[in-house]
């Protein structure tokens, strides 16, 4: 059974596009958790990475989808233009035409143009780390433009129909090239070295709780660890050091003084 893995664009602290108090990071998990529930309905292995408010990199979330073996990584963002209701429809973005990929994201594109959003076509992007650094052939989603009015007047009306036919445009793919049955290879998986970005150790739990607070208002994963008598507050979970690193840099301009550690 093929594998998805579904990413929504964004999250925590990066809301991406706003328009009018409406989040782009909202609708991108919105849709990526319903398309993965009639995926996972249809017996297809689904698997996100992320399922609530919280920041990675894209070049992190292309180290998941490598790292979970996927058979096809598929991103959901809404577009944006520099002058609201100037553009209106649905584009889907890959790194080049090898693979499938270019047939799923026009399957996809047709479908959504059945419900009603103009169909802007495929474009070719090599700049972007989520097509590039990925392993398995990797689409982003443009579920129409959240500055423009009709479109996201179309996607609140019809949201289901909007993500069962995305649903059913990955679903095609699938089935036209024998992955809904066939089983993927999964490489073993090794144990590898976690790194988090420790940025206070208290004796009184009340000040790593009110840290902890601070840091989640800003969008980061953290947590508290204790160590005896001590709370370490934490944030970040990774296998890679150049995203803890990244990590560190963006909470030192915060003004936290921090410190690397391994689980």
């Amino acid at each position: 059974m093929a594998r998805i893995v579904i990413d929504a664009g964004h999250g925590g602290y990066d809301n991406g596009a706003v328009y009018q108090g409406r989040q782009e990071k909202n609708d991108n998990l919105d849709i990526a958790l319903a398309v993965g529930e009639i995926l996972q309905d249809k017996g297809v292995d689904v698997v996100y990475t992320r399922v609530d408010d919280v920041y990675d990199s894209p070049v992190r979330k292309a180290e998941i989808a490598n790292q979970l073996g996927g058979d096809y990584f598929i991103s959901f963002h809404r577009n944006s233009s520099p002058e609201p209701n100037t553009y209106s429809g649905v584009q889907t973005l890959i790194y080049d035409e090898s693979g499938t990929k270019a047939e799923m994201a026009e399957n996809i594109n047709d479908e959504l143009e059945d419900v009603g959003f103009n169909d802007l076509g495929i474009s070719l992007r090599k700049n972007l780390a989520v097509l590039r650094r990925t392993n398995m052939p990797a689409l982003l989603v443009e579920v129409g433009f959240i500055n423009t009015d009709a479109d996201n007047a179309l996607l609140d009306a019809r949201f289901n129909e909007t993500v069962e036919a995305i649903a059913e445009g990955i679903l095609e793919t699938l089935e036209d090239t024998g992955q809904l049955n066939r089983p993927s290879y999964r490489p073993p998986q090794q144990p590898k070295t976690i790194y988090r970005v420790q940025v206070g150790l208290y004796r009184n739990p009340a000040n790593a709780e009110r840290q902890l607070e601070g840091l989640a208002q800003l969008g980061y994963p953290v947590e508290i660890q204790r160590f005896g008598d001590l709370h370490a507050v934490r944030v970040g979970a990774t296998d890679s050091l150049q995203v803890a690193t990244n990590l560190e840099r963006d909470l030192r301009r915060y003004g936290y003084n921090t410190l690397i550690v391994t689980d």
